[in-house]
């Protein structure tokens, strides 16, 4: 049983929490997730049984899709509701356009710094650990990409955005940024993560809804439809089924070695996936191979 289960996680839960109720609920060996999602943050998360727990990193570097909502006025120190409050502002006046204004600055390639709780280790020390102790260092920032923001809800102090992003993207850091922006402060107080890629949170199941909801089930092929695929036979099939590169001949799988090493589907002449190659100095490197 190869499966991607696309997860509506609840709310007060781990991921790994939930991958542990998936994995039960389907009696398999192998299970691991595709994203992190807070204890505190509900919706898709991609879990991935036996074989699928192969094709997590490509699923994970899918852009992502949230509706957060903040509450103006008030900063913690975890930049959500779990923290306690570092700062208050009391009689602000924000207007819509003024978070338009504030929102536009974080749209586009922008160096985010992650906050001090998060799971990012230092000499093999999650930060949380070390802000739990009252440490605080300096973090490393990381480039990510918000393709969009959109004000979904605006009655002051609440506001919810909907964000489009880049893997990596700490929308909790987000919230505090743009808090900050505005000169009043903020902090998450609800998120909720809406796509993954082509997932969707339409289609996702709640956990007392596996394994009967089958439009939250998909197989790998189909879990990686965005990657291009190509057919082998013969020799180029058995090296490549043995791990071994293969070498693209000019015109052939309208690859074109221009492309920037693209990962694509290997699949044999009945269309069934066996591997996911990836275009370097004209080879085709296999990446990962999968077992039926």
């Amino acid at each position: 049983m190869n499966l991607v289960i696309n997860l509506n996680k609840p709310h007060g839960i781990t991921s790994q929490e939930a991958v542990t109720d998936v994995k039960k609920r389907f009696k398999v060996r192998k299970a691991g997730h595709a994203g992190t999602l807070d204890p505190i943050a509900t919706g898709v998360l991609l879990v991935c049984l036996n074989e699928a727990t192969k094709i997590t990193g490509f699923l994970s570097d899918l852009d992502k899709e949230y509706l957060m909502t903040a509450k103006l006025g008030e900063a913690t120190d975890t930049y959500d509701t779990e923290g306690s409050i570092t700062k208050t502002v009391t009689d602000f006046e924000v207007t819509r356009e003024d978070v338009e204004r504030a929102a536009r600055k974080f749209i586009g390639d922008i160096e985010q710094t992650p906050p001090m709780y998060s799971a990012i280790k230092v000499n093999g020390t999650p930060l949380y650990e070390l802000a739990r102790k009252g440490v605080v260092i300096e973090r490393k920032p990381r480039s990510v990409t918000i393709s969009a923001i959109e004000i979904v809800r605006f009655e002051s102090p609440f506001l919810t955005l909907k964000v489009t992003c880049s893997k990596g993207t700490y929308i909790r850091s987000l919230c505090n940024d743009i808090g900050d922006d505005l000169g009043v402060g903020a902090h998450l107080v609800e998120l909720i993560r809406t796509r993954i890629g082509a997932f969707t949170i339409d289609n996702a199941a709640a956990i007392d809804e596996l394994p009967q909801k089958s439009s939250a089930l998909c197989s790998v092929d189909d879990a990686l439809h965005h990657l291009p695929e190509i057919r082998l036979e013969g020799d180029t099939l058995r090296k490549a089924k043995n791990g071994n590169p293969v070498i693209i001949e000019p015109g052939r799988w309208g690859i074109r070695e221009t492309e920037k090493a693209p990962f694509i589907r290997l699949k044999d002449p009945d269309g069934k996936l066996f591997g996911i190659g990836k275009i370097r100095n004209n080879l085709i490197k296999i990446e990962r191979l999968l077992k039926r």
